[in-house]
């Protein structure tokens, strides 16, 4: 697996090298100071806050030279990057990375993909963009992306280096279409430039918050009743706490059933994982072990005797259940206290905090680290770290519901709760951006 990871690392570098514009900036030698002062900065946060005071055994310092060395000969910004994101991903953690300089540009690549099963599909083509001209259809197989193999284990970094460390103008996808056909496309992104007023990125404080505005809203949980009996919640992000909880349980206990929507949910507060726990126990529940740098904690929650939910439950899944959603999932499933239903989770589970730094005058250059500080170990002794929740029943969407919009995973859910939805009246109950 650590193989595996640096050879992302080589993706984004080969990108550079293969004709793909990635808008790279030369590096001077002001830059290359830069750079190796981010790369202090990091490797420095995780030595200090990472929560294997061993690293897992690896001769950091050995592998922070040698990381130094590479950006001495790197070309550009975007190499250095890559070689400092390279360096952590040998520790082989979901939740350690670099947090680069924003790109000043933006990318939109107008597809998506999503790993469902063992395949991954196209699960969206925007209007307009060079993929739907050149005929992608969501449903189709993505079996590769620059070269590299889509799967369970190369998606999510494939995400990271599309989108966060080496935005590219073009990608180079090998698809395969419902009849069977394979096709090798070179699709276009469409690009945004914008001044750089800071690093590579802008900073505009009323655009940020408008941004924050918006991933608050779209993070918010909501409720929809499908029968007198019969609620759904669904959870974007683990966010909310306290009377925004206690609302949203007010309204599930005027029901006998309830489906707790987890597909896309990538994690959040931990407290905010606790709270949501706490409403579907009446008593209380170990978690497991928390494992911090030096000290293992035990973790209870106490359950809400008289305002939790006491009925029936279904939680659904699916690849993209991340952190706090595996977390919540998986002590649902070690105490029986309800169905889990979907795909098998991703495996993204670690506790980690963000370390904001800046280097640079003119422009300045804001970065950080994401540094895994706690594993928890559930209470049946296994971490899910790379493991994932393997559903009690897995039910997936096929092919050819993605190109309908249907939703036969919330239909069946509720099929299991003695409620009859269609499936396409079913993809309708929730129909909210991801945050």
């Amino acid at each position: 697996m650590r193989l595996f990871r640096m050879l992302i690392v080589m993706f984004m570098l080969c990108a550079m090298l293969s004709g793909h514009e990635s808008f790279a900036q030369n590096l001077d030698r002001v830059d290359r100071e830069i750079a190796e002062d981010m790369l202090k900065d990091v490797s420095d946060d995780v030595n200090k806050n990472y929560f294997d005071p061993t690293l897992h055994g690896l001769e950091w310092n050995s592998l922070v030279q040698k990381a130094r060395a590479n950006i001495d000969n790197a070309h550009d910004m975007e190499e250095a990057i890559a070689q400092i994101e390279g360096l952590l991903q040998l520790l082989h953690d979901s939740h350690t990375s670099f947090i680069p300089p924003q790109h000043g540009n933006n990318f939109d690549y107008g597809w998506r993909f999503k790993v469902i099963g063992s395949r991954t599909y196209i699960t969206e083509v925007h209007a307009g963009s060079d993929a739907e001209k050149q005929g992608v259809h969501v449903g189709d197989e993505v079996l590769a992306i620059n070269g590299f193999k889509v799967n369970r284990e190369s998606a999510h970094l494939l995400h990271s280096a599309m989108e966060t460390y080496l935005p590219l103008s073009s990608v180079d996808v090998k698809l395969r279409d419902g009849e069977g056909h394979v096709r090798d496309l070179r699709l276009l992104a469409s690009v945004k430039k914008q001044p750089a007023i800071a690093g590579l990125s802008s900073w505009d404080p009323h655009e940020m918050r408008i941004k924050a505005q918006d991933a608050w809203e779209n993070a918010r949980a909501e409720s929809v009743e499908l029968s007198p009996d019969l609620m759904a919640i669904r959870i974007p992000a683990f966010f909310q706490t306290g009377h925004d909880v206690d609302a949203l349980f007010a309204k599930a206990r005027t029901h006998k059933r309830l489906i707790i929507d987890l597909r896309g949910c990538r994690g959040g507060r931990v407290d905010s994982v606790h709270t949501y726990l706490e409403h579907v126990f009446s008593h209380d529940v170990s978690i497991g072990k928390l494992v911090e740098r030096g000290k293992v904690t035990p973790q209870t929650i106490k359950g809400n005797a008289k305002n939790a939910f006491t009925g029936d439950l279904v939680v659904l899944v699916d690849s993209e259940t991340a952190s706090g959603g595996e977390i919540f999932s998986r002590v649902v499933q070690l105490e029986q206290r309800g169905t889990i239903l979907g795909d098998h989770t991703s495996g993204l589970t670690m506790e980690s905090i963000s370390i904001p730094h800046h280097a640079g005058m003119h422009p300045v250059y804001l970065y950080g680290t994401s540094v895994t500080i706690a594993d928890t170990v559930m209470a049946d002794g296994k971490s899910l770290e790379h493991i994932g929740v393997s559903p009690d029943q897995t039910f997936l969407p096929s092919p050819a519901d993605l190109v309908a919009h249907r939703d036969h995973v919330l239909s069946f859910a509720a099929s299991l709760l003695g409620v009859q939805i269609n499936p396409d009246q079913a993809a309708k109950v929730f129909v909210r951006e991801k945050p």
